[in-house]
This record gives C-alpha cells, structure tokens and sequence, in this order.
C-alpha cells in the first residue's frame, strides 16, 4: 500500500491560494486556516502572508506594499483558527500604513506593520545580482536532494509542496558532516504553477516563500544543518522590502548571508533577483538557534 499523495505543483498552489483567501469577518478583522497537514506549529511564512492580506484588502488597491516588518511572539496552532484584526494607521496622500495582528485564543501570536505606496516616477538603481550563478534548470530538483536523505524527511514529505525550490549549493537539512561552510545560500524559488493577476496575491506569495530558507544562511555560514546533530531555530522578526513589479510564479534567485550570529541568534539577509537580474525584494530577518544533539 501507498501513503496519501502529497500536493505538488498547481495542485499545491490552489491549496495555497486557499490559505491566502481570507474570510472577512467585520470591516477590518479576518479569519484564517492553516493547511490541514503541516509541522507542529504554524510556518511563519503563512502567518505573514496572511497577515499581509489581511492588510492590503483594507488598502486602495492602486497603491502596492512596498516595505513590511513582523514580529513572531508565540507559536501559532496550526489546528486552530488565526484572526488577524487590522489598524488603519494613515491613509495620506502617497502612502497608506496599516497594523496587522494576528491572535489565536485572544493572545497575538504574530504582529506586523505595512506600508504601501502609489506608483511614482523617480531614481532607479540596483547592485548587480551575483555572476556566475547557474540557472534554476542547472541545478538538481528538491525530489533529487531529497530522494538522497529519506531519513531527513520528516514532515516535510507529508505536506504540500506549493514552491519549487531549487538549492544551489547543499541545503540545510542534509546529514550533518555533508554541508561544506559557505557564505552564501543561494536558491532558485517560484511559486509551482499558476498564480492570478493580482499583484497583492504576488507579494503574499513571496512573503510566503521570503521565510522558506532566509534563516538557513547563517547554518550554511559554519556548514551546520537542521535537526539531530545540529541546531533548532525559529524566526524572530522578518523584513521585507518589494523594488521593482514581479510574478511570484516565474523563477527568482534567493541570494542569501549572514552578517553576524552570536547569543544564540542569527541574522540573515537576502535579496531575490529575477532571471534577467532585476531585483524585485530585499529581505532581513533574526532568528533562535540552538543547537541540540544526535
């Protein structure tokens, strides 16, 4: 007999999708649902993502979000359902602020500010995105790397796969002792299959995919992976700044470094091309890691 087949590909986007629509409950509060196979806790990158659409549907939807900072305070429940009320800040000529909080059992579990801006002529540079970086279609799948680690698997082979990823170098969750040190994780990502039009469903969906493996810069720093034998970690806080329009369902590279780790905590930062260079995102985030063992 065969276990349960895991969702892939569109199959696993319109799961997301699901995820990401938001019952409205009153004129600025929400209602979500975490998938009904997941880890122990809610991931932070749907809490965030919700979060986000929570706030955009009180937004014009003219003027995009352009810059978001979150705190992760308590781990949610992935069995119960989040409400995520939602404080109109300023609505002022260009830009528009709003407050999102998410609670389970009247606590809030996830908090986050976002601002959002109508399209304006101005300045445009970028950094050059990182040369000599294969291309996503050069690079092994994630049912390559994963078919090498079946014990490694966990949850991770029980839920749904809505993001193709694609590591450049060796991911996190590989044996311990099997990840050369490297300053920089990078990775191919887009959402696996067909995402609407809607360019606040974009963002929701790369906020969603922003928290996926930014944290896992600063192993890959010290060659440390995930799990027995090496560290356990949880965001703290994350950021996330969008540059230019995008489709979070056409290929972006996640270039990923540490620039400092002490007192059991990590600093990551990233930034996400797209396969002509441009840069779309900037992201940061803070984590917990401690180590534990075999």
């Amino acid at each position: 007999m065969t276990g349960p087949q895991v969702a892939v590909g569109q199959a696993a986007v319109d799961q997301l999708l699901e995820v990401l629509d938001l019952e409205q409950t009153g004129d600025m509060t929400f209602r979500g649902m975490s998938p009904p196979v997941g880890p122990q806790r809610v991931y932070g990158g749907q809490v965030a993502g919700q979060a986000l659409v929570a706030a955009g549907r009180t937004v014009d939807p003219e003027r995009l979000v352009h810059s978001l900072h979150g705190y992760f305070v308590r781990p949610g429940d992935p069995t119960e359902p989040i409400e995520y009320q939602v404080e109109d800040v300023r609505d002022g000529r260009s830009f528009s602020v709003r407050r999102s909080v998410a609670l389970q059992h009247d606590k809030p579990i996830f908090f986050m500010s976002a601002s959002f801006h109508r399209a304006e002529e101005g300045l445009d540079h970028q950094a050059p995105a990182p040369p000599d970086v294969p291309g996503p279609d050069e690079v092994p799948t994630m049912t390559d790397r994963l078919s090498r680690y079946p014990e490694r698997l966990g949850i991770w082979a029980q839920i749904p796969r809505p993001i193709d990823v694609r590591y450049v170098g060796e991911p996190g969750w590989v044996r311990p002792g099997d990840r050369p040190a490297n300053p920089h994780q990078r990775v191919w990502m887009r959402i696996d299959g067909k995402l609407p039009d809607d360019p606040l469903l974009h963002a929701c969906a790369l906020t969603y995919a922003s928290d996926l493996t930014l944290l896992d810069s600063v192993l890959s720093v010290h060659g440390e992976v995930w799990g027995p034998g090496g560290v356990v970690g949880a965001s703290l806080d994350h950021a996330l700044w969008f540059h230019r329009p995008f489709r979070a369902d056409e290929w972006f590279l996640y270039d990923c470094w540490s620039p400092s780790a002490s007192d059991a905590r990590g600093l990551a930062t990233g930034r996400m091309f797209t396969v002509d260079g441009r840069q779309i995102a900037s992201a940061v985030q803070e984590g917990l890691l401690r180590r534990v063992g075999e």
